[in-house]
């Protein structure tokens, strides 16, 4: 099985199509074609249900996926870390985040890798915390910042970066915001949710905390970014549970301190490959991390 077997399979099946995985690989169609029908032979399966405007990916296909995409970024390593020795950090590095991340400046923190590494190409891809476990863990990222949702695996491992309790948010006018005590989950039973789509990490520990309690809520408007949140509770048509942090992001909303949901924090790691898969470049970047000398926001 050669490499280059792997790299068109992976390359089709991201793409779905012959014709543009050819033109992103810079190779003729015919070519690709016969790359993918040689290793079709060699594992005696087909990998691919091919229609005249798609392809997908066939049972075997799948298999093959996660193992070929984890071959390639070793592969990638390997030569990343060869060149590290000689003294020059290049290749990519493949960094993926949630929004709003505490812990972590990550704009700050490219800012001071890129000074330090000109020749590293940055990649950035943001998602929901269960989405970037699986990315890492696949090798398609070589790390990145969430939420934790799992424990550590063979595949997958975690750095702590900081935990802190969550806050409600609510508009000035709002009987939570009038009251001034903390609240809790049966406070807030009754109320109109604004929160974050299933797989983001503010809403995986406020569905925790809420589970723990034994409440049962509602989430009635459901968005994929921080400031779509903000405004809604800013024209008081919900609230929102929130991390600390986030109360700083718009001081014209009122935030309420949240208790009895017993150990239910939201915890941000940094998510890792084991240490014998990390890239050179995602070692520099956790260095530049640990020793604090990006900027803070």
């Amino acid at each position: 099985m050669e490499l280059r077997h792997l790299q068109h399979f992976v390359a089709v099946a991201e793409d779905q199509h012959f014709t543009r995985a050819a033109e992103r690989l810079m190779v003729s169609q015919s070519g690709l074609s016969a790359s993918i029908r040689a290793l079709e032979r060699e594992l005696q399966t087909p990998l691919f249900v091919r229609t005249t405007r798609r392809v997908t990916l066939t049972e075997a296909g799948r298999a093959l996926l996660g193992e070929a995409e984890r071959i390639l970024a070793q592969v990638r390593s390997a030569h990343e870390a060869v060149a590290a020795v000689q003294g020059v950090l290049r290749g990519t590095l493949s960094l993926g985040t949630e929004q709003c991340i505490a812990g972590v400046h990550v704009a700050g923190l490219l800012a001071a890798f890129r000074r330090l590494h000109p020749d590293v190409e940055i990649r950035l891809r943001q998602e929901g915390s269960g989405a970037l476990a699986e990315e890492v863990a696949a090798g398609r990222l070589d790390l990145a910042f969430a939420y934790r949702t799992q424990a550590d695996t063979d595949q997958l491992r975690s750095v702590a970066l900081t935990g802190e309790p969550m806050t409600v948010l609510c508009h000035p006018s709002h009987r939570l915001a009038t009251g001034g005590a903390a609240v809790t989950p049966d406070d807030l039973g009754g109320e109109v949710f604004v929160d974050f789509h299933p797989d983001w990490g503010p809403r995986r520990t406020t569905d925790a905390a809420f589970t723990t309690a034994g409440v049962r809520r509602t989430v009635a408007l459901e968005v994929n970014d921080v400031h779509s949140l903000l405004d809604l509770v800013d024209e008081n048509l919900g609230i929102a549970v929130v991390p600390r942090h986030f109360r700083h992001k718009r001081e014209s909303l009122s935030a309420v301190p949240v208790k009895g949901t017993g150990e239910t924090v939201y915890e941000t790691v940094a998510l890792l490959p084991p240490p014998q898969a990390t890239s050179p470049a995602a070692r520099a970047l956790m260095s530049l991390l640990e020793q604090g000398t990006h900027e803070t926001p």
